[in-house]
């Protein structure tokens, strides 16, 4: 028996492997061949994750040196120098329209009967011009009766002027006497006398009459309107017309004592109604001596002229300035406040946060003035400033110009 015999002896023939060993043999191919692709894919995935931290990790300590212990990065926050500027001082306040000078105007004589109002509110008058009229048929008659005494007193007063002259000239012949001519001279300054008197008696019944219209004071504008014909008055029935000398008005501004005694006869003030967005200049022309003890306030008559849109009465708001000062100002969203005041955050040449408190004024169009807490010269964070906390490293960025 040879070699080849003996092999051939033990394999098994080519025709007697089954098809379940051949199954299991190419199921044991795959698998080692999915195995090795996993294996690789994540040989792969590991190699490149570890490339890109090291990379972000060592890029961020050496560009900007910021990245704490833990690795993470400090946030980006945006910076501004505010400088010093002239910001006026503005204080805030509300009142209520009123004439500057009201004129009330009544019955000044003994009353009667309206017969005719010749005004209406919102209409101008004149000084003197009649306002109304009151029914003086009994005056008027009265009146013509004191005409009438005149005429009989002048006569009377010819009368013996001329029975003195006549005696004057028979007093040198010696038909009268002087006694005669004393009395006649008496009787003829009687006369004349009581003409005078008579005039004085028609001049007061005119005078009298007159009163019986109603007229204005000063001239201005008619406000208000009490008054209709055919009403009885007299001089107990008050008011029956209210006058605005000039047409001039004020706004009674109510002001605190801190702010009142800021106050300056002259400073200028912006007036706006209730309801408009129209504003009106004016300036302060009287400051009240006195302070009210209810509500601890004092009242800044502000002077304004006349406009159809201002009535008296009305609410109005008023702006006024009192001054400026150079002082920072900065964005509304840079001034945070809590329960111990305002504040900002800021930048540090170390980068880091630091908290400061300043004492802020009336918010203005373009920003918050700082009355005290800042120089002007640091460096204040703009936005974001609650994410942050006090000793926080930070990478600042200037803001730019607007």
């Amino acid at each position: 028996m040879n070699y080849e015999a003996s092999i051939e002896r033990q394999q098994p023939p080519l025709d007697l492997i089954d098809d379940a060993e051949v199954a299991r043999r190419a199921r044991r191919r795959r698998m080692l061949i999915i195995a090795a692709v996993l294996a690789v894919a994540a040989a792969i995935a590991a190699i490149v994750w570890f490339t890109r931290g090291e990379t972000t990790t060592t890029t961020t300590t050496a560009g900007t040196g910021k990245a704490g212990k833990s690795g993470k990065q400090a946030p980006t926050v945006t910076v501004v120098v505010p400088g010093r500027e002239n910001v006026a001082s503005v204080v805030s306040a509300t009142g209520t329209l009123a004439a500057r000078r009201e004129m009330p105007v009544g019955i000044a004589g003994e009353g009667g009967m309206v017969t005719r109002v010749l005004v209406e509110p919102g209409q101008w008058v004149g000084a003197g011009q009649v306002l109304a009229t009151i029914d003086r048929r009994v005056q008027d008659q009265q009146a013509a009766s004191l005409a009438a005494s005149i005429g009989v007193s002048e006569a009377d007063a010819r009368l013996a002027q001329s029975n003195l002259d006549r005696s004057l000239q028979l007093v040198a012949r010696g038909f009268v006497s002087k006694a005669d001519v004393d009395r006649l001279t008496a009787t003829r300054d009687a006369a004349r006398a009581r003409v005078n008197v008579a005039r004085a008696q028609l001049n007061q019944a005119q005078a009298s009459t007159a009163r019986l219209d109603v007229r204005a004071p000063a001239a201005g504008l008619v406000l208000e309107r009490r008054v209709e014909p055919g009403q009885v008055v007299s001089g107990g029935s008050g008011v029956l017309f209210r006058l605005a000398r000039g047409g001039e008005l004020e706004l009674l501004a109510r002001l605190g004592e801190a702010d009142l005694a800021r106050m300056r006869v002259g400073m200028r003030a912006s007036v706006t109604p209730v309801g408009g967005t129209r504003a009106f200049d004016g300036q302060i022309w009287q400051i009240a001596p006195v302070i009210d003890p209810q509500t601890r306030q004092g009242i800044a008559r502000i002077a304004i002229p006349y406009d159809t849109a201002l009535r008296p009465g009305g609410f109005a708001g008023t702006r006024i300035v009192s001054g400026g000062a150079e002082v920072p100002l900065l964005p509304e969203s840079a001034v945070l406040s809590d329960e111990r005041g305002s504040y900002v955050y800021l930048v540090g040449r170390d980068n880091k946060v630091a908290r400061r408190g300043v004492q802020v004024g009336d918010v203005t169009d373009k920003g918050v003035p700082i009355i005290a807490g800042l120089r002007g010269d640091e460096a204040i964070v703009q936005s974001a400033a609650a994410f942050l906390t006090p000793g926080e490293t930070v990478i600042p960025q200037r803001a730019k110009a607007a």
